[in-house]
């Protein structure tokens, strides 16, 4: 079992523990070894002061060590002083000036002054039970150089050492332990504000989505955690209340046709009827299917948009050829509805109407998009009105505009009329009544090519809607990444459409 596969109390525990458990091991190496830094340093201060009461005594004697009193002499001062039996004099020429008897027995060499290292040089030996620390340095006394060894027993600080060191072994297991306990209830500690976030989430649902979260006052990871959480279930209840409504919008938008469906077929069979009557219901009736087809496509196409399981596929696409086509298309509807339908190039001095313009786009949804601008510019132009068809070349973008002569749309409603179901109020006219869909589907449209779609529109008159598509050369041009990042409007008209 890996790390990771446990759960986070278990891992925060072990965590704190190691922690905590690291901390009282360094603590206790640490404290040993200044403990034995600090009896070093007190045993060689002490022989350093040793080998200087050496040289006092040396300085005070007038007699020359050769004299036979000379032994005698360091004799009767160490014998009982400074632990002397470990003391050994030697002079420049190799001669002995004084040797303790515990030194003789053990037969310790000594090296001439000048061997002898400035700062002294320290030894270790044992003795019997006696642990023995030398110190030998070389002194100058008028004129004369000695080797001088001074030795002491270090049988009490290396006691001490040893029963600090047992006592560290023993406490260390126990401050493991208590490492673990307390990295434990640390562990809960910190996990409490988390477990009781979680069962206040548990208690909301879809019945309760407009609960939110307790934001602790500490400005820290739980309190952002929170804002986090907030934030999304503010998303998700604004989720659930656009579904309901699209639900319920949906159902009454289809209602309508329904009912009317059922109209034409209850009247026809209350009474036989002619072949004419029965061909002028069945008119009626396909009227109807087919306004409840286009209905169900746009609202499937919503639905596909919002689960994003048909994305478009952007391809070189001569926009003046589909405009033509479209033209073409909605003429036969224009004269009917008696509206001028035009097209117009603008922005290419040198191009006749017959160059091509390349946009990287998504033929289909480009024509769709196209088709629901048109339509809606159709249904709020009066007779006699005049729509328009433009393109507008500029270096790098193509700028694509459908611009009616209609009644308009007032400015306090720009921001609506994108939004699902929605209908500019004050025109509820059975010709100019729709689903209030297509406009949503367009500017999805329009935010998969990168771009949103622009309105500059009032009260009589008319209404003008662009969108920018991204120039291209020709159609051998690769399509790498032709599309730019969506713009801010273009995320607001997404935000106002889901």
């Amino acid at each position: 079992m890996t790390m990771r596969s446990l759960p986070i109390r278990v891992r925060l525990t072990i965590l704190y523990s190691i922690m905590f458990a690291s901390v009282a091991v360094l603590l206790s190496v640490t404290s040993w070894c200044m403990l034995r830094r600090a009896i070093d340093a007190s045993a060689h201060q002490d022989l350093q002061e040793r080998v200087d009461d050496v040289r006092k005594q040396l300085r005070e004697f007038d007699s020359s060590p050769a004299d036979a009193t000379f032994q005698q002499r360091f004799d009767d001062i160490y014998h009982f002083r400074d632990d002397g039996k470990w003391l050994q004099i030697l002079d420049q020429n190799g001669g002995w000036v004084y040797r303790s008897d515990r030194m003789a027995d053990l037969n310790a060499s000594l090296v001439l002054p000048q061997a002898l290292p400035s700062r002294g040089q320290t030894t270790d030996f044992k003795r019997g039970t006696r642990q023995i620390r030398a110190f030998s340095a070389a002194i100058d006394v008028d004129g004369r150089s000695y080797s001088v060894e001074v030795g002491a027993s270090m049988n009490k600080q290396l006691i001490l050492l040893r029963q600090f060191g047992i006592g560290l072994w023993i406490l260390t297991p126990l401050v493991l332990c208590a490492a673990v306990v307390a990295g434990h209830a640390m562990s809960r500690k910190a996990l409490e504000p988390i477990a009781a976030m979680a069962l206040e989430a548990r208690r909301i649902s879809d019945k309760n989505l407009d609960q939110r979260l307790q934001v602790p006052p500490a400005d820290d990871e739980i309190a952002h955690l929170s804002v986090t959480l907030n934030s999304m279930l503010a998303r998700i209840d604004a989720g659930f209340r656009g579904m309901r409504e699209f639900t319920a919008n949906a159902s009454h938008e289809l209602r309508t046709p329904l009912a009317r469906l059922r109209t034409e077929v209850d009247i026809a069979l209350m009474r036989p009827r002619s072949a004419a009557e029965y061909e002028n219901t069945l008119e009626h009736i396909q009227e109807v299917a087919e306004e409840m087809t286009g209905l169900t496509e746009t609202l499937l196409s919503l639905a596909r948009a919002e689960t994003r399981s048909e994305p478009l596929e952007l391809a070189p696409v001569d926009v003046w050829k589909l405009i033509q086509a479209v033209h073409q298309e909605w003429t036969p509807v224009a004269k009917h509805l008696m509206l001028t339908l035009q097209t117009e190039r603008l922005g290419a001095e040198q191009a006749s109407s017959s160059d091509s313009l390349w946009v990287a786009a998504d033929r289909p949804a480009l024509l769709r998009l196209l088709r629901i601008l048109l339509d809606n510019a159709c249904k709020f132009t009066p007779p006699g009105g005049a729509v328009f068809i433009i393109a507008t070349q500029t270096r790098s973008e193509v700028i694509l505009a459908v611009k009616d002569s209609g009644i308009g749309i007032p400015k306090d409603q720009h921001h609506r009329i994108f939004e699902r179901f929605y209908r500019v109020s004050g025109d509820r006219t059975e010709q100019r009544s729709g689903s209030g869909l297509g406009l949503s589907l367009a500017a999805w449209i329009a935010e998969q090519h990168g771009t949103a779609i622009q309105l500059s529109s009032a009260p009589g008159a008319g209404s003008c809607f662009e969108i920018c598509l991204h120039s291209i050369r020709n159609e051998s041009v690769p399509l790498a990444n032709p599309v730019k990042q969506p713009s801010q409007t273009s995320r607001a008209f997404s935000r106002r459409t889901s």
